[in-house]
């Protein structure tokens, strides 16, 4: 596949491979013991769902504008999402991008992928607190 990347892309990928790694990877979160029942509380429409992270990926990777979101926004009013799923799913996502793209590939995106989980996941540790101000980080 010939690669189509913006001049100023992260890393070089086509739009096409960042499509491809979203569904494969959604695949596996709805089959996942732990995943799954947490993205069925929250995605009725997976095609759209799939859509518009690409449309993220394709914002944080090649620049390309489209993406009209908040994710944090969205994983705090979720109300079911704790700092502890980052583990499996980034763990996951790590194993498709494996699966789907050349190493060197894989590893710049699992790098960003990372540092937008540790965002998160501090995000929802901040809004997670007891009434003492301790993080519940489960």
């Amino acid at each position: 596949m010939a690669q189509q990347t913006h001049p100023l892309a992260r890393f070089p990928i086509a739009p096409e491979q960042i499509d491809t790694v979203v569904a494969a990877f959604y695949h596996s979160v709805r089959r996942h013991p732990s995943l799954a029942p947490i993205f069925a509380a929250h995605v009725a429409d997976w095609p759209a769902h799939e859509t518009k992270i690409a449309l993220f990926w394709r914002n944080a990777i090649l620049f390309q504008r489209g993406y009209d979101g908040n994710p944090m926004a969205v994983h705090k009013a979720a109300g079911n999402v704790h700092p502890s799923m980052f583990d499996p799913w980034l763990a996951l996502f790590d194993a498709t991008l494996a699966a789907e793209l050349p190493p060197e590939t894989a590893q710049a995106w699992s790098t960003l992928a990372h540092r937008i989980g540790r965002g998160l996941r501090y995000g929802l540790v901040d809004s997670a607190k007891t009434a003492s101000g301790v993080p519940l980080l489960r």
